[in-house]
């Protein structure tokens, strides 16, 4: 530790602090534009002057080392001012250079309100210029569907250059021009082609780069604001939902060091013109071939029409992406009434809960990559089942202690990785320490061996998950103090699902058999839309959007989207997490679970809880680890053995990508005209502006 004194006060910082971090740690406000702590340094702005005792003139504490202060004469320690005539002066100099060729729009300004730049024209701007020049006019520059520019704004701070290259891993913006002529833009201004680029909306500290889609519909102050949690994929982000009214107006990110750090994916930002389009807001029965609305009590009373010539074994249900632990356990409830344990989560079959939680979580955690110095892909591709987890490999790749390799398809994943073969025959010969990366994987301290979706939803799911179990128990990644078998789901319901037990139970059907012709005269799809439902079944769907799901139905009763509730989430990892309710379904909708409360009480079958309070309740006594929030329950060196003994035959099939399109995964996704535009962008047809 090295001794500082910082205005008057001595504090002890590790020599590895910059000035701004030191100053920071003793309680001082630093002002700055271009520094940003998950980015490189750049000291552009110059904003983040202090004055070192001795020193001729200020220096830009961002990019001055502690390690380079120099003790006074007698050996004290070196003396720091933040708040000196000298720094005020300088900073006041600098905000007056910015504030030259800046527009000053802000009544028109998207960022008002939020803006960076604004805050601090209050702390060191002057109500004057001595500049009578003309400002300079900078073109505004094309970026794709969600990143809207005004770059007559842009200071040049090169936060957003940064973290295209070493966040988004896609460098395809930079600065071209010199001196006053200096513009940022993207490579002959393409669209940008990373998932994490609304990120750099969040980063911009001025009004330059602002998000397309939510252009001039809200201002900060108009909006409630709502913590809760994104469920576009398995990672869980921690969000922030802004409403107005009954309306959700934009979703922001909220720091979660443990998960997302401080950034989210294009799709959880962005699918919010989804929340609002093609709702189911009545039920529907389908008479004749044709849907037709109805009242609540009509849809109950065909389904119960339906369930009482039905045999008990003969109904089924299939949860969907966006299904919360609530109304998967009362549903599963419901079917057990019947008699019933043909359950299964949407693309959940090869996993067997039953083995312990070990068996189907994240088990070194998603911060644990950051300690990881070998990892194994198998059937995965991270940038389009989990764009911000796939941002924190790569944070631990550019360090240059992760060494990656990959079995499945090759894949553009911004790292470098070594493609070790594309079918199971490669997992094989690693298992059998019959090729080189075993020995990589070996001689690791803390190895990883992910198994993904893609590997997973194969036939031989169950056997891929073992192979790879073993492999992993082989190479030692399964140890005291380290476990690293980690499955990462593409869902966020799939691990709450095989917590609560909605699987197959002993001599039940699964998701594959269901969804074969005859097994079944009546299947429950809870938000399920991405499976097809086998002619001959009467189909019930509960669900949010006019999709896949319910356009198969014969009885539709509309829910909850996951603003409008709050429900239990469980992430990749095990972490047990909670949505809030940030408005309310729109119409004669529900929330999921008191539709099957409703419905349990018209079959004859009612459930035991009138709130949600009682209903959590039973799930907590049925799973005590859900009710502690934010927190793992961590899988043992035991499930992974047992996973590990169930063996199987592997099938010679190639492994194949599990999602085709990153933009359109799921109903609310599907149902987005911003989503849409970003993925007709994304599958190359258009580039430019200019087309």
């Amino acid at each position: 530790m090295t001794k500082l004194i910082i205005d008057g006060k001595e504090v002890d910082v590790p020599p590895e602090y910059t000035l701004l971090q030191a100053c920071e740690a003793a309680g001082a406000e630093i002002p700055r534009f271009c520094y940003h702590e998950r980015l490189s340094i750049a000291g552009n702005c110059r904003m983040c002057l202090v004055e070192v005792k001795g020193g001729p003139k200020p220096v830009a504490s961002c990019a001055w080392g502690v390690r380079d202060c120099r003790p006074g004469p007698k050996g004290e320690p070196p003396e720091i001012s933040t708040r000196s005539p000298m720094v005020k002066k300088a900073r006041e100099g600098v905000m007056e250079f910015l504030l030259i060729n800046h527009p000053l729009d802000c009544p028109i300004c998207d960022q008002g309100g939020e803006c960076d730049l604004q805050d601090q024209a209050m702390g060191y701007g002057v109500d004057t210029s001595r500049y009578a020049e003309n400002k300079r006019a900078v073109e505004d520059k094309y970026l794709g569907a969600l990143v809207k520019t005004s770059m007559n704004r842009c200071i040049q701070c090169t936060r957003c250059v940064r973290f295209s290259a070493e966040v988004a891993g896609a460098p395809e913006m930079g600065a071209i021009g010199r001196g006053e002529d200096m513009e940022i833009t993207t490579y002959l201004e393409h669209a940008l082609t990373s998932e994490l680029q609304g990120n750099l909306v969040d980063i911009c500290p001025v009004g330059a780069l602002t998000s397309k889609p939510y252009a001039f519909a809200a201002r900060p102050w108009e909006l409630g604001k709502t913590q809760s949690i994104d469920v576009m994929d398995g990672l869980g982000s921690a969000i922030r939902v802004d409403t107005r009214g009954r309306e959700v107006m934009r979703i922001l990110p909220r720091v979660n060091e443990a998960v997302n750090e401080e950034w989210i994916s294009d799709k959880t930002r962005h699918i919010v013109d989804g929340l609002r389009t093609q709702r189911l807001d009545r039920p529907y029965i389908r008479e004749n071939g044709r849907l037709r609305a109805a009242t609540w009590t009509e849809a109950f009373a065909a389904i119960a029409a339906k369930a009482a010539r039905s045999d008990g074994k003969r109904i089924g249900a299939i949860a969907g992406d966006l299904a919360g632990v609530e109304e998967m356990f009362a549903l599963k409830e419901l079917l057990a009434k019947f008699g019933s344990a043909n359950l299964a989560v949407q693309g959940g079959d090869a996993f067997n809960a039953r083995l312990g939680r070990g068996s189907y979580i994240f088990n070194p955690t998603i911060a644990g990559i950051e300690q990881a110095d070998a990892l194994l892909i198998i059937g995965s591709n991270p940038r389009k089942e989990a764009a911000v987890f796939n941002a924190r490999i790569r944070k631990r790749w550019r360090t240059g202690q992760l060494k990656i390799g990959l079995i499945g398809a090759k894949a553009e994943l911004t790292y470098d990785y070594d493609h070790l073969g594309a079918g199971t025959d490669t997992l094989s010969d690693l298992a059998a320490g019959k090729h080189s990366f075993s020995d990589v994987l070996k001689g690791a301290k803390n190895p990883i061996v992910l198994v993904g979706a893609g590997a997973a939803a194969r036939h031989d799911g169950a056997a891929v998950l073992a192979a790879a179990a073993k492999l992993a128990l082989n190479v030692g990644a399964v140890k005291d103090g380290w476990n690293g078998f980690a499955v990462l789901h593409e869902t966020a319901s799939r691990v709450g699902g095989l917590d609560i037990g909605f699987a197959a139970g002993p001599g039940a059907l699964n998701g594959a058999q269901m969804t074969t012709f005859g097994t079944l005269d009546l299947l429950f799809l809870l938000g399920a839309d991405e499976i097809k439902a086998p002619d001959g079944t009467f189909v019930v769907y509960i669900g949010t959007h006019g999709d896949r799901g319910a356009h198969r139905a014969d009885v539709i009763l509309p829910a909850a989207a996951y603003t409008e509730k709050s429900a239990i989430y469980v992430n990749t990892e095990g972490r047990v997490q909670m949505t809030g309710r940030a408005a309310f379904p729109p119409g004669e909708a529900r929330e999921d679970w008191a539709i099957i409360r409703a419905l349990s009480e018209a079959l004859g079958k009612k459930l035991p809880y009138d709130s949600m309070a009682a209903l959590r309740q039973a799930v907590f006594k049925a799973v005590p680890h859900l009710m502690r929030l934010d927190q793992i329950e961590a899988g043992t060196a035991d499930h992974i053995k047992a996973l590990a003994g169930k063996g199987g035959s592997l099938e010679k099939a190639l492994f194949k990508p599990l999602i085709e399109d990153f933009y359109l995964t799921n109903p609310i996704a599907r149902a987005s005209a911003t989503m849409a535009e970003c993925s007709r962008l994304a599958s190359g047809k258009i580039l430019s502006a200019a087309e």
